[in-house]
């Protein structure tokens, strides 16, 4: 009688639901020994919608998983992600065998498992309000977990999205939303009743409440997720306020993680109830959010066989798991799509890491303990660096920061899926908290959090409105949260302007502008030298002129806007001022030995050493005084002179440029610039060379990794000669104009590259092409094929100086990093540049009429690379010629030192010639932009 009445209870209490929200029951056996998962399943349906309906639309996700023509596959290529990519078919994923009964009258109809959107068709229209239920049979194939972190992995498997669900009215040939792999919502609210047949040895779990060993019910603000493991889950239990909150880990925890997690989860959970009003009473962490949601930047550092610790094993624990469980109980407050709401969810949960870095972390350092454990020769050379004195709650603004420098952020509003991974951090998370972050500290932290509480509760189980977020944060704090809406739907241009101050009395009247006319409150902060502080805020107008406001004087000897990064503003170099000394009313002057993290406080100059090398200045010792630090400036300076310990003489190198960066427009950068050189191209020859020119960066896709960009310069060159050279009338002055296009597309399977320019001087104009193909054809192997053309329109020159370069470039523009410059014989000569023919033997010296050039390489093993050239070449008087190479390439340093062994070629069999070793080639490039741009790949 009791089961009975249980039962009919159950049954009674899930019509209740369904006749409210879609509903769920399934039973899911797992085929040991397989990667298959035998599913049976009803699908209470209501229609929602106004109109009546005809077909119900469900969501089959696991076929993303299905081949290399799904969105999911994209999406993992551009993260630089290529395990899907070259998977075997049964490591992909899949539903097979599915039959669907669209209501208990009708016959079970075969549908393709293949298809993202299932469409089943209903005998009878389902009106408004009402509901109807679906019964699906399937298998379920499961991808490798390697992909995305959800499938089968050794002894485990975590399932999220895999089993089929109701889905909305896209278009028929829309693939649906979370293809995008961005983690979004997708049955949000839907009654789950859930039952595992597993194999004995098997244990499960879920973020659903467990009503069996291996049943779980009820419905989630997210969607559900469920491990099965045959290991048994770590779970901990403390209560906050005589509520009982459980905490499972989809994962085995270190002793060391229990160790200190009894101690630290009551105080995280408490914090975090303090701020946001409420706590589920089960939080279930998988692996994968885990990982996703770690505090960012604590890691350990590890070099070869070293090792730095940044922070303690407890500090890290407290701050990775504060981070990781803010997030869960945030997701779990109300429903957040994560396309269109990531900012209001990521923020709330970034201020409350602010927050609590504040009460707990508030005298550590953003590098931790790393600047008193790194040691070389008994120094702390990391001390000298302005990044070691920075604050670890400095990370967010500086993060935003870093990106708004080189003109890659984006507005906070963007649909998360074109955020790039770097802004998905910087703008969602980063900047977005620090906003909640000013605001709590213009309005007191109390008052922010009483109404982030109020809101919250009554978005309870609700999708969350964000214009009502913003309209309630508005009235509650006094209007100065009304610049928010328009500042999060742009990209963020605004700055405040430190001008000028005079001492009225006790009193300064400190003039202030802005570069907008939104009403954005700021603060000001006075200092003394004793290192006491005073805080004043103020609320502004929707002026753009300069105003200015009075601050009791005392003893301050600094004023400061906005201080520590607290609002995201384009250019903090000007919110410094001093009241004191020389330096009254500006910025002291700073010398620096190393490039760092910006001090906005100092004029800074930085100096460093330089050594260099060439041929004929031996070695260069110099000094660079420039003002570029970590971050890009619009304005730049580099001036470099050298000491030649070849010829006992001067040399050098500079430049100044400036950068155009707007906000929204078709080009992220315009630069402009000139520079000037000084060097020796020959014993006792110099060379000088002047420099202008303008480049423009188009726009891209911050998530693309194609690339445009459009350039113009004009150099000016001025060379010494000597007898042999002007018995041969070489020249001595000449001037190069260049007008050049590029298009590059850095994907990870398929690299293209493309160039077109036209040259000209007095004597000759000539234009010429590159189109570069990289191809990986399976994992870590790659095939590249380049192609270049070149034709003369003109060519009156006076010898073979400007001519196509077949096996060796003439460095006429002084353009190329060749050691020997204008070495004949030895070492030096055999450096390749790959560039014009491109060729690795010595098949041809140069062409001045026309050239077209055809390079290939392939990977065999490891290291080694099979290479091919092969092209035609004509000059004047002569009949065109065709040229081919062939040999092995030996990636020492892969695109940066690579060594050329020739085999057959036109010239013959080249290992049986006597002067072999001359004829090895070798590639060098010391560019580290280009280092650091390959690992950026995917982050920007």
């Amino acid at each position: 009688m009791i089961r009975f009445s249980s039962a009919f209870l159950f049954l009674f209490l899930f019509a209740e639901v369904s006749a409210q929200q879609d509903s769920i029951s399934l039973t899911a056996k797992l085929v040991e020994n397989t990667n298959q998962i035998s599913v049976t399943q009803d699908i209470i349906y209501q229609n929602t919608t106004q109109t009546p309906l005809t077909k119900v639309h469900l969501l089959n996700w696991i076929s993303a998983y299905k081949n290399r023509d799904t969105p999911l596959l994209s999406r993992t290529l551009q993260d630089r992600k290529n395990e899907m990519y070259f998977a075997k078919k049964d490591e992909l994923g899949s539903t097979t065998d599915l039959i669907i009964k669209p209501n208990s009258t009708t016959e079970w109809i075969s549908f393709d498992g293949n298809s993202e959107n299932i469409y089943v068709p209903l005998t009878e229209a389902l009106q408004p309000g009402g509901h109807v239920k679906i019964s699906l049979k399937y298998t379920l194939n499961l991808p490798k977990q390697k992909f995305t972190g959800y499938g089968i992995a050794d002894n485990k498997i975590a399932l999220k999205y895999f089993f089929i669900v109701p889905g909305g009215f896209e278009d028929e040939k829309q693939s649906p939303k979370f293809f995008r792999n961005i983690e979004e919502n997708q049955s949000p609210g839907t009654y789950w009743k859930v039952n595992f047949d597993l194999p004995d040895h098997y244990f499960s779990e879920s973020n659903l409440g467990r009503t069996g060993e291996n049943n779980f019910e009820g419905s989630l603000t997210k969607d559900v997720e469920f491990l099965l493991t045959q290991n048994e889950v770590d779970e901990m239990t403390t209560q906050i306020d005589d509520q009982n909150i459980k905490i499972s880990f989809g994962y085995k925890l270190t002793e060391s993680e229990k160790q200190n997690l009894e101690f630290y989860l009551p105080l995280q959970l408490h914090f975090i109830k303090n701020k946001l009003g409420f706590l589920p009473d089960h939080i279930f962490i998988s692996e994968k959010f885990q990982k996703d949601e770690d505090f960012i930047g604590i890691d350990d550092i590890k070099f070869w066989k070293f090792k730095y610790q940044l922070f303690t094993d407890a500090e890290k624990t407290d701050l990775n798991y504060f981070s990781v469980l803010s997030k869960a109980v945030v997701q779990r407050s109300a429903i957040f799509e994560k396309s269109s709401d990531h900012w209001l969810m990521n923020g709330l949960k970034t201020y409350l890491e602010i927050q609590y870095l504040d009460r707990y972390y508030h005298d550590r350092k953003l590098l931790g303990d790393l600047p008193n454990e790194l040691k070389v020769f008994g120094l702390k050379p990391l001390k000298f660096f302005h990044l070691s004195q920075l604050e670890l709650s400095q990370r967010y603004g500086l993060a935003y920061q870093y990106m708004l420098t080189q003109n890659l952020d984006q507005k906070i509003s963007e649909p998360f899926e074109k955020l790039s991974n770097f802004n998905a951090n910087a703008i969602s998370h980063f900047e977005t908290g620090s906003l909640f972050d000013f605001i709590a500290e213009k309005m007191g932290p109390e008052k922010f959090d009483d109404f982030v509480i109020r809101y919250l509760k009554n978005q309870a189980g609700k999708h969350v409105d964000k214009k009502a977020f913003l309209d309630e944060l508005t009235i509650a704090s006094g209007y100065s949260a009304d610049f928010l809406e328009n500042f999060i739907a742009h990209k963020n241009r605004v700055n405040f302007s430190l001008k000028r101050y005079r001492k009225l009395d006790d009193n300064f009247q400190v003039k202030i502008s802005k570069n907008t006319r939104q009403t954005i409150p700021f603060k000001i902060e006075t200092e003394e030298k004793s290192g006491k502080k005073e805080t004043f805020w103020f609320d502004t107008d929707d002026s753009e002129e300069i105003t200015e406001y009075t601050i009791p004087q005392a003893n301050a000897e600094k004023i400061v806007i906005n201080s520590d990064y607290i609002f995201p503003e384009k250019n903090f170099r000007d919110n410094y001022l001093y009241t004191k000394g020389l330096f009254a009313n500006t910025k002291k002057i700073k010398l620096k030995l190393f490039r760092d993290i910006p001090n906005p406080e100092y004029n800074e100059i930085y100096v460093n050493p330089r050594l260099n090398f060439n041929v004929y200045d031996r070695f260069l010792v110099g000094l660079n005084f420039k003002n570029a630090s970590l971050f890009e400036r619009k304005f730049n300076y580099s001036f470099t002179p050298y000491y030649s310990s070849g010829t006992g003489k001067l040399a050098g190198s500079g430049g100044v440029s400036y950068s155009f960066q707007p906000a929204e427009s078709f080009y992220r950068s315009l630069d402009l610039g000139v520079s000037g050189s000084y060097f020796h191209y020959d014993y006792d020859l110099t060379y000088r060379k002047i420099s202008a020119f303008i480049g423009i960066n188009f726009t891209k896709n911050p998530r693309s990794d194609i690339g445009r960009s459009l350039g113009f310069s004009y150099n000016y060159f001025d060379k010494d000669l000597d007898p042999q050279r002007i018995n041969l009338d070489e020249y001595s002055k000449y001037n190069l104009w260049n007008l050049g296009y590029a298009y590059s597309d850095r994907s990870i399977i398929h690299e293209k590259y493309i160039s077109a320019g036209l040259q000209w001087m007095e004597d000759f104009q000539k234009i010429s092409t590159e189109l570069s193909y990289r191809w990986e054809f399976a994992e870590d192997k790659k095939i590249s094929m380049r192609f270049f053309g070149g034709y003369f329109i003109k060519n009156n020159t006076k010898n073979n100086l400007f001519d196509y370069g077949i096996s060796r470039v003439s460095n006429y523009a002084f353009s190329y990093g060749l050691l020997g410059q204008s070495a004949t014989s030895g070492l030096l000569t055999q450096q390749l540049i790959l560039a014009e023919g491109g060729f690795k033997s010595y098949v041809g010296d140069s062409a001045n009429q026309w050239i077209t050039s055809f390079n290939a390489d392939a990977h065999v093993w490891r290291w080694f690379n099979v290479y091919a050239d092969a092209g035609l070449f004509k000059s004047k008087m002569q009949d065109p010629q065709f040229i081919w190479d062939s040999g092995v390439k030996v990636k020492v340093i892969p695109d940066f030192l690579e060594v050329y062994f020739p085999i057959q070629s036109s010239l013959g069999f080249e290992p049986s010639f006597k002067d072999y070793g001359r004829r090895i080639r070798f590639t060098l490039s010391l560019n580290l932009s280009a280092i650091t741009g390959y690992f950026r790949r995917g982050w920007f």
